[in-house]
């Protein structure tokens, strides 16, 4: 039933604002605003997010958006100098840089202004 369907992902903000200056200066996505005021990020090879307001919002406790790179510290480093701060988790054993490697990928997380959980990982 769904086999051509180009379905998209779409998560919640508590301010569209923010989440569009984040998403558009801060990571240098493609945002545009769509239909109902919600944001869409235009990503590498057609895909496409939204992003839409919701009251009340509660952050997820998991990654809801994952960028994958060729290289996580130059990755970390630029978000870094973005002013953005990488998350600390217990058990991942992450470096000073804030990221994790030798257990899967080398991935280092961060959070938009909402509180949402995203990550840059190596590309394998």
């Amino acid at each position: 039933m769904f086999k051509n369907s180009k379905a998209f992902p779409g998560f919640a903000v508590d301010n569209l604002e923010k989440a569009k200056a984040f998403y558009a200066d801060k990571l240098g996505l493609s945002v545009k605003t769509g239909p109902m005021g919600v944001l869409e990020l235009h990503l590498s090879g057609g895909s496409k997010v939204i992003i839409y307001r919701r009251d009340h919002h509660v952050p997820a406790q998991f990654t809801v958006l994952n960028f994958p790179v060729d290289d996580v510290d130059k990755a970390v480093d630029q978000l870094t100098k973005a002013g953005i701060a990488m998350e600390r988790y217990e058990g991942f054993g992450q470096d000073v840089k804030g990221i994790s490697r030798g257990n899967g990928p080398d991935i280092a997380w961060f959070k938009d202004p909402a509180g949402n959980i995203l990550s840059v990982l190596k590309t394998p």
